[in-house]
């Protein structure tokens, strides 16, 4: 479980997978992709669909982004770390809806390791909990996130096939 500089825990999920690509190329192919196309509703969780006030090539610290979700709710991610080729991370804030309630602020962090076969992606998502509500956010991520970021993946995987193998 990790925490924030302010204390709260955080309630996270991993998955890894292989690519068949170099890891730059990987970098290269996941790191700009269009989270509507890769992201669907699942369970409790909504879809990405669609993306606005993007302040530049998701390839440097600071960028924003909103993302809006299949169920009229919003969240902005603003990317934190870019070290090409083997990290990204960026933090999501500001949800509204059902999980604005809920979730203070998330995580988001990819790695691309070279590996046997290609590139060893790991994903971590770890989100924080507003006060008092950090259970819940522990449950959600047990009963759906988990699972969830396993399907994103092989979607993700199956693009860096189709357009980034050399």
């Amino acid at each position: 479980m990790a925490r924030t500089a302010h204390g709260s825990r955080g309630h996270g999920a991993s998955v890894h997978a292989i690519a068949p690509a170099d890891p730059a190329r990987t970098f290269d192919v996941l790191t700009p992709s269009d989270p509507a196309r890769f992201y669907p509703r699942f369970l409790v969780i909504p879809a990405v669909v669609a993306v606005t006030d993007q302040t530049g090539k998701w390839d440097a610290v600071g960028r924003t982004r909103t993302l809006h979700l299949s169920d009229g709710s919003t969240v902005v991610e603003t990317s934190t770390d870019v070290d090409r080729p083997g990290f990204f991370a960026y933090e999501l804030t500001r949800f509204t809806k059902v999980f604005g309630p809920l979730v203070d602020h998330a995580r988001a962090e990819w790695r691309f390791d070279a590996a046997e076969g290609g590139t060893l992606i790991s994903w971590s998502y770890t989100f924080f909990g507003r006060p008092g509500r950090g259970w819940i956010v522990a449950l959600i991520v047990r009963l759906a996130w988990a699972a969830y970021m396993r399907r994103v993946i092989v979607g993700l995987v199956d693009e860096v096939r189709r357009v980034g193998a050399a």
